[in-house]
């Protein structure tokens, strides 16, 4: 049950930072492509670029780290030898 509500709230999770993160990089396009000046517009159309990248891969990031935390193995016991020592 437990697994089952986290994997809701890390859908739900996932879905709002990506829109989130579209949203920012929608008004970040429209603030961009009303600069006049061309050099600036090139460095800012570059460093939209580099923010975009870094923004989806986080969400990419955060969704995969978090499934793998969810529904990934969870650490073995320690197996003990006949003597009852742990190794």
């Amino acid at each position: 049950m437990g697994k089952i509500i986290a994997a809701v709230l890390t859908t739900v999770l996932i879905c709002t930072l990506t829109l989130a993160a579209l949203y920012i990089l929608i008004a970040a396009t429209e603030y961009v492509t009303s600069i006049g000046s061309m050099p600036l517009r090139t460095v800012a159309v570059g460093a939209e670029i580099v923010l975009g990248v870094v923004v989806l891969l986080g969400t990419v990031w955060v969704g995969t780290h978090l499934a793998v935390r969810i529904f990934g193995p969870k650490s073995p016991k320690p197996q003990s030898t006949p003597d009852g020592a742990a190794h």
